[in-house]
């Protein structure tokens, strides 16, 4: 989730963003490209050659090889925030996008060659994180009534399904590779802490048990292991994920265990928000960020 607080065009003006990927098993940390404006969350194409991030309202692609970046026309949606996800055969991309009439984020599947933008969920806010693997369901997390919690809803559109009620905000859910369970963070036991749970909602357990506020678990596509950022406790209130902040990448086994620290970095917010693990599970990708003096 990613609250708009001030207008796109403005955002990010005193950062420097630096987009970097990490090799999972030496931490080395190779720093692709340099921006004097804030660019987050990189998604990584299936074909390893390219990384898609958002920034000032537009998604665009970066060519790994070439180091160069390409605008993606997404038509009327260019309000975008950090949260977007590629389809499963990469022919689509779908984005949290803030609507003109109300400034408040809705989900749109924009097509990434011909074609127009369509709404998926008209109710708002609601912010994305997850595709299945089979491209039927899409996952997000909504406000609604006054609590956030984890819905699912059809690609195609149509009714969404709640599948969290514990007080307090749950987010950042995204499917595992085969399809059976839906990792997320909650605040329900004080902390915000990893968990997991089926696709129906069901048996929703906790994986996490850290003195940090962990947030955004992405499965690598191999599905041996999950990474997610870790703010320290303290720093941040756990409802909250904000730039600016030191923060850690950590890797844990997706059956549950110790985890252990990939990256110290100064990020947050526009770090690691959707699935940024290259497709042969080798690499993540992220940004990070340092302050311009004004």
């Amino acid at each position: 989730m990613n609250t708009l607080k001030e207008p796109l065009t403005n955002k990010g003006r005193n950062v420097r963003s630096i987009l970097e990927v990490v090799d999972i098993q030496t931490g080395e940390r190779t720093q692709l490209a340099y921006y004097d404006y804030l660019i987050e969350a990189p998604n990584w194409t299936s074909d390893g050659n390219r990384l898609i991030y958002n920034s000032l309202g537009s998604l665009y692609s970066f060519d790994i090889l070439e180091s160069e970046s390409t605008l993606i026309d997404s038509g009327y949606v260019n309000h975008c925030n950090n949260d977007h996800v590629l389809s499963p055969d990469q022919t689509q991309i779908a984005v949290s996008h803030h609507t003109q009439e109300d400034g408040q984020s809705r989900i749109y599947i924009v097509p990434l060659e011909e074609g127009h933008p369509v709404l998926v969920t008209p109710m708002a806010p609601s912010y994305l994180h997850g595709w299945s693997p089979d491209g039927s369901e899409l996952a997000y997390c909504a406000e609604r009534n006054g609590h956030y919690d984890i819905y699912t809803i059809p690609a195609a559109g149509g009714v969404e399904k709640q599948l969290t009620d514990s007080p307090g905000l749950n987010d950042g859910p995204e499917y595992s590779p085969d399809g059976k369970h839906i990792w997320f963070n909650s605040v329900r036991s004080g902390l915000m802490q990893v968990w997991r749970m089926n696709v129906d909602g069901s048996e929703q357990t906790q994986m996490t048990f850290e003195e940090s506020n962990n947030w955004f678990p992405h499965v690598s596509p191999d599905g041996e292991l999950v990474a997610y950022i870790a703010y320290k406790k303290g720093d941040v209130e756990p409802g909250d994920h904000p730039p600016n902040k030191y923060v850690e990448i950590r890797l844990m086994p997706s059956g549950g265990g110790e985890a252990r620290t990939l990256v110290k970095l100064f990020g947050g917010q526009g770090t690691i928000n959707v699935n940024s693990w290259s497709p042969d599970s080798s690499k993540l990708a992220f940004v990070s960020y340092s302050l311009i003096s004004p």
